[in-house]
């Protein structure tokens, strides 16, 4: 691979790119650190294959991957700390290499911490938090960053202040029953509740609990959810909200923290201001559709034709029978957009409405593979959509009329599917477009309409680019046939 295709190892983090002329020389830095490092784990590699170790030739390879280029990937990083052990019976080769392939990382991770250090000192706050992100990758262990993300070091792992809280206090996170104390781990697993200051079978909990009104409360560390299905299932649910929300923190930092925020964050240095203390996101999850129904009905009237739903500060899901993964983080990254940061009541009402709807559908992606958190890709059922509508339909509202639609204008137009399919194509091409040109200039966008602060040409002037020659380079990015061979530079 060459130098730029070499990108991949800063692991599809680096989300927010400087633009054609700021940051530029740090850009070129990362490229220029990533040939270095590739150059070191090819050699690695050799190493490995002339002593006869495939099976660790082949990891030191695969780890500067080429990724897909309209795919965004984010490591889950491990929860323990220090490297994976080895069996004590490892052949001394493999240990060898074991330690030459973490001391390359480490160094890699160090460089790439120095580098958003430069970036913050040029202004550069969302590149830097970018490549720290790419360091966390490369060195999960490293603990500048995970300070930055929340992190510290407790017992031999690394926890959130809100998760040491909770293990301080005597409390374990259970993946079945949630936050527990720990000398009711074994009496929870035998099928027996504590309930009311006595224990009480799983049975009668659940008799006690079926109707929402008095249903189980699960909270987890950014969520509150109240359920009638079952505390498991409760649990199971808030985990994959907070797997949400920490992909949503990461990607849209400056949606949320100002620049100032954000370089104070690197430096250590006590906030601009204080930082405010959010509530808990509300959700209600309830045991099947017709629960959900017959409680929302009387707010919206067309509800059983949703599989979730978003209003006045409650997230509505259900479970069974037409439960849908991508409806949950559809509408749970609209509470997201709404709650953490103060939000217009007329955001998106007279325009720009789009990009609301477009982002959710984005978000919906998310799954994890491999190791990483993903979103996007050409083969996803709302960019398939999107390029039927676009290419053998041939539909397209140009953005200068687009940008006009309303909420109501929007959701009121006999088009609505395929409004919502542009919508969502538009997105995606400005997450991917050009290695990520427009990703900076998005989250501005989402922030300008959000906050009331946006107009026609609000997207044309945050990209820098007229709206007529958006849809050129939508329609041009929307045709390709096949995916790029190139790697996302993020």
């Amino acid at each position: 691979m060459s130098a730029a295709k070499g990108l991949a190892g800063v692991a599809c983090l680096v989300l927010w790119v400087a633009g054609p002329v700021r940051g530029q020389e740090i850009v070129q830095s990362v490229k220029d650190l990533e040939g270095k490092y590739e150059k070191q784990l090819a050699a690695l590699a050799a190493w490995c294959d002339g002593q006869g170790l495939a099976t660790e030739a082949q990891k030191t390879r695969a780890w500067l991957r080429q990724h897909d280029p309209n795919r965004v990937y984010i490591a889950v990083l491990p929860r323990a700390e220090g490297p994976p052990a080895l069996p004590k019976d490892t052949p001394a080769k493999v240990v060898q290499w074991h330690e030459r392939f973490w001391q390359l990382r480490r160094q890699q991770a160090s460089a790439l911490e120095a580098l958003a250090r430069r970036a913050v000192r040029a202004d550069r706050a969302s590149l830097a938090f970018s490549l720290a992100l790419a360091a966390i990758r490369e060195n999960p262990d490293q603990p500048a960053i995970r300070r930055l993300l929340g992190f510290q070091k407790y017992r031999d792992g690394w926890y959130t202040q809100y998760e040491v809280r909770n293990l301080k206090s005597g409390r374990v996170w259970h993946p079945k029953f949630g936050w527990i104390p720990r000398e009711h781990v074994r009496r929870y697993e035998e099928g027996m509740r504590y309930s009311g200051g006595t224990w009480i079978s799983a049975a009668e909990d659940a008799r006690r609990h079926r109707d929402m009104a008095t249903g189980w409360v699960v909270e987890t560390e950014h969520y509150a959810i109240r359920t009638n299905h079952s505390l498991e299932a409760g649990v199971a649910f808030g985990e994959k909200l907070e797997q949400l929300y920490r992909v949503w923190r990461q990607l849209f930092v400056r949606y949320f923290a100002t620049e100032a925020e954000v370089i104070a964050l690197f430096d250590a240095r006590p906030q601009p201001r204080p930082v405010r203390a959010l509530p808990k996101h509300q959700v209600f999850f309830y045991r099947d559709r017709d629960e959900y129904v017959g409680a929302l009905q009387s707010q919206s009237p067309n509800i059983e034709l949703s599989s979730g739903f978003y209003m006045d500060g409650v997230a509505h899901f259900f479970a069974g029978k037409g439960y849908d993964e991508r409806t949950l983080y559809h509408e749970a990254t609209h509470q997201l957009f709404h709650e953490s940061r103060p939000v217009s009541p007329l955001a998106g009402r007279h325009g720009n409405f789009w990009i609301i709807e477009g982002i959710a559908m984005y978000m919906e992606s998310l799954r994890e593979e491999d190791g990483f958190y993903v979103l996007g890709g050409l083969d996803d059922v709302r960019m398939n959509d999107a390029r039927f509508r676009l290419l053998r339909d041939g539909f397209y509202v140009p953005l200068a009329e687009f940008a006009g639609y309303g909420m109501e204008k929007f959701q009121s137009d006999h088009r609505i599917r395929t409004l919502y399919s542009q919508a969502a194509g538009l997105t995606h091409f400005l997450v991917h477009y050009d290695g990520g040109r427009y990703r900076d200039a998005l989250v501005a966008y989402l922030g300008a309409v959000y906050s009331g602060r946006d107009g026609p040409q609000t997207l044309s002037q945050l990209t820098g680019v007229s709206l007529g020659e958006l849809d050129k380079q939508y329609r041009q990015f929307m045709e390709l046939k096949s995916k790029p061979t190139g790697v996302d530079a993020r």
